[in-house]
């Protein structure tokens, strides 16, 4: 691994900058795309440059080997349910929210790690930077203002779908051996495969007659938040490793809210700016601790 440059934290930044916008851009397709249908183009447009990549590089794609169920379980809890239920959420919560409540993801995976790996327990550290985190979170559900009794459970919907990424997480040790672009192209395939029925059945995208705000929303969901995006990160993670990519959970929930309000008019309350703070002191803050964890020893 190098010493990050110039250029690799622009690239990092440009990540956690695509990421940011796929919340306004699902907020702008649900108004013509039901949430499947919208899971299914996001997952099916994202699986093509990462499926031409390992055609490029020549790694063999494994979706349908004997780990075929893992990848398929992979796809359906990591990719069809979180994004079925972000743009299930933000129907009725600003996509600014949307970025603050995703953002608990690190949050959710020390508690779960805890329990289902062997070596990220609790630490000191770790325990105040949930508590802290997670207290955002609450005082932000405190703003009748964004969230109240008829959007709560779209919210919560939200705060589901950011779990249902940690435990696909978990799930992605069992193939942890596996390259990062054989591992993403098989649970993309899968999820593609697994959503485009349900999206048929339920939605029937073709009776649609969708704006061209939605649908350019949609086409670019698919190309650069899922796909490109994954790309990036592939790039990212080979220059310079794990703990500089994961850099992008301060930055993602800031240009989430920022871009919700230049793109959408989103209103940024009191509230949204001190929870903001606490989910990011938080996640600092359980971080911080593996680093400490490390130079102790």
């Amino acid at each position: 691994m190098r010493n990050p440059k110039p250029l690799d934290y622009l690239l990092l930044g440009t990540l956690s900058l695509i990421w940011a916008s796929a919340f306004f851009n699902i907020k702008i397709a649900t108004y013509s795309f039901g949430p499947v249908t919208i899971a299914f183009f996001r997952i099916f447009l994202g699986a093509i440059p990462v499926v031409l990549l390992c055609l490029v590089k020549r790694i063999k794609i494994e979706a349908f080997s004997k780990d075929w169920l893992w990848f398929a379980s992979i796809g359906f809890i990591n990719l069809v349910i979180p994004f079925f239920l972000i743009a299930y959420g933000v129907q009725k919560v600003q996509s600014n929210l949307a970025a603050i409540l995703m953002a608990t993801t690190p949050l959710s995976a020390t508690i779960l790690a805890h329990f289902f790996t062997e070596n990220e327990k609790f630490s000191w550290f770790k325990s105040v930077g949930i508590l802290i985190g997670f207290s955002g979170i609450v005082f932000l559900f405190s703003d009748k203002v964004l969230i109240n009794s008829e959007n709560i459970l779209y919210a919560l919907a939200i705060l589901l779908g950011s779990t249902c990424y940690v435990i696909g997480g978990i799930l992605t040790l069992k193939i942890s051996k596996k390259k990062n672009e054989n591992v993403t192209a098989s649970i993309l395939i899968w999820g593609s495969i697994i959503v485009f029925p349900i999206s048929m059945f339920f939605e029937q995208p073709w009776n649609l007659s969708p704006s061209l705000d939605s649908m350019i929303a949609l086409l670019y969901l698919g190309v650069f938040p899922t796909g490109v995006a994954w790309l990036l990160r592939f790039h990212i993670l080979k220059n310079n490793g794990v703990v500089f990519q994961s850099q992008v959970a301060f930055l993602i929930p800031i240009f989430g809210v920022i871009l919700g309000y230049i793109f959408l008019n989103e209103l940024i309350t009191s509230k949204v700016i001190v929870s903001l703070l606490l989910v990011i002191l938080g996640i600092y803050l359980v971080k911080t601790s593996n680093k400490i964890k490390v130079t102790s020893v």
